[in-house]
């Protein structure tokens, strides 16, 4: 069987994504790096929360929550945005990388890094 179609197999035969896949996040950061260069960072908390520091320095702050296998972000800090913004949930360990897009719609290399 070609690896492709088996990983495509093994793919569909995980369970859906929760809250529990984001454990290594909780104590650790997710630092998002820009076509620009310029980074990024994530704070997640158990409880629901985030912090988070913009490309540009700026600080941030709001709830999270898992809906269909993603996490979606609601800002409140330091302006309530509308809406949310969700991505898919990637089951890593701490200095795992992954490509994904941005709420910018940009797309950016987002790694786990030890510590906060």
């Amino acid at each position: 069987m070609p690896a492709v179609i088996l990983m495509s197999l093994m793919l569909s035969m995980q369970s859906p994504a929760s809250a529990s896949d984001l454990q290594a996040a909780f104590s650790n950061t997710l630092v998002s790096t820009y076509p620009d260069g310029r980074t990024a960072r994530l704070w997640l908390a158990e409880g629901g929360r985030f912090e988070g520091q913009d490309r540009r320095g700026g600080r941030n702050a709001g709830v999270w929550q898992v809906r269909d296998g993603k996490l979606c972000l609601s800002q409140r800090r330091p302006l309530p945005l509308p809406g949310q913004f969700c991505t898919p949930i990637v089951r890593v360990a701490v200095g795992s990388s992954w490509t994904t897009r941005a709420m910018t719609g940009e797309n950016i290399r987002v790694t786990l890094v030890a510590g906060r």
